[in-house]
């Protein structure tokens, strides 16, 4: 038989940062309907005449920015390639692929290569650890619409969260033991925001707020974003003995104000108001480092946390493509 072909995904990257690139991405990316959940019409006009003329300016001198910090490339481009590589040179059970749910590779390209293996299934592995409609959800509907067209379709196994396995877990374990973690005043856990209006529509009420989502998870909340990014953090404070007091949950790269809070920007600059110096910062729901990382924390916050009267910000490496990322993945197949 066959080997199963292993397919990562990872959200997308400009092809280059250019205007013209990033405008192409940001106006793929935001017509998705499982991004911006509003009607076609308005969505079009939106994205089309206000969101990507204006900010595409801006998000081209950042992404050039990026580009120079990671020699030339998008950073999750290289990332997400190296991962890949690694995977299938550490086992032989499956044969690794890599798209991008936005721009290139694509989804359409690399099923086509993965048709000329003849897999006996196909294992979709969204690079999300916690479920969203917006990512995950988007990946699965993308790949199954194009696997539908297909006259021949294999088994399908899709991987929809990993947020709380051991090996996922463990991996943010081992990325910070580079770091001391004695030397800081605060730990903090800033995770990609979502709108509170996607967040709602996982409950059968349409209502988050008064599901105690940050304090347990629940068969009902099992898929709440909000839910599964705050049982992440328990479990990675857990094994790195960080008291409860000593961390913090919050939302960062938010589009307007109608997003999770509270906002990762607005508590950086008020930790040095309450005597916080330094502060060391997570961010799991990026398994590799991009912009949201690189530029957002790295260079904004650290900025924004100094000139507020802080001394130190770091932020902890994403998984990239570390060995123990390698084997987590391989051990959270095993398991699913």
């Amino acid at each position: 038989m066959n080997k199963p072909a292993l397919i990562l995904i990872n959200l997308g990257t400009p092809n280059s940062p250019s205007y013209f690139n990033v405008f192409k991405y940001l106006y793929e990316f935001l017509m998705d309907p499982r991004v911006i959940d509003i009607p076609l019409f308005f969505r079009f006009f939106l994205v089309t005449l206000i969101i990507c003329p204006f900010r595409s300016f801006t998000s081209s001198k950042i992404y050039k920015k990026l580009w120079d910090l990671s020699g030339g490339e998008s950073p999750l481009l290289k990332n997400t390639k190296e991962l890949t590589l690694k995977l299938n040179q550490a086992q032989d059970r499956y044969n690794v692929f890599f798209a991008m749910r936005y721009q290139n590779p694509s989804i359409k390209l690399i099923l086509s290569e993965i048709k000329k293996t003849n897999p006996s299934e196909i294992i979709i592995f969204p690079l999300f650890p916690h479920y969203a409609s917006a990512t995950s959800g988007s990946v699965y509907e993308d790949v199954t619409k194009k696997l539908s067209k297909e006259w021949v379709i294999p088994n399908i196994r899709f991987i929809s969260q990993y947020y709380n396995h051991p090996a996922f877990i463990g991996s943010w374990v081992d990325a910070a033991k580079k770091y001391e973690l004695s030397e800081y005043d605060l730990i903090l856990f800033s995770y990609h925001g979502l709108p509170i209006s996607q967040v709602n529509k996982v409950h059968g009420d349409m209502q988050c707020d008064d599901k105690d989502c940050e304090y347990k998870i629940t068969p009902e909340n099992q898929f709440c974003y909000k839910a599964t990014v705050y049982e992440t953090s328990k479990l990675i404070a857990k094994s790195l003995k960080i008291p409860s007091d000593k961390y913090l949950v919050s939302f960062q790269s938010r589009l307007t104000n109608n997003w999770l809070e509270p906002f990762s920007d607005q508590v950086i600059k008020e930790l040095p108001k309450k005597g916080v110096k330094k502060v060391l910062v997570f961010s799991p729901s990026f398994t590799s480092d991009c912009l949201e990382t690189i530029i957002e924390i790295g260079y904004e916050y650290k900025e924004l946390f100094i000139n507020s009267g802080g001394l130190k910000l770091d932020y902890v490496e994403s998984l990239n493509f570390s060995d123990s990322w390698v084997q987590a993945i391989i051990n959270i197949l095993k398991s699913k």
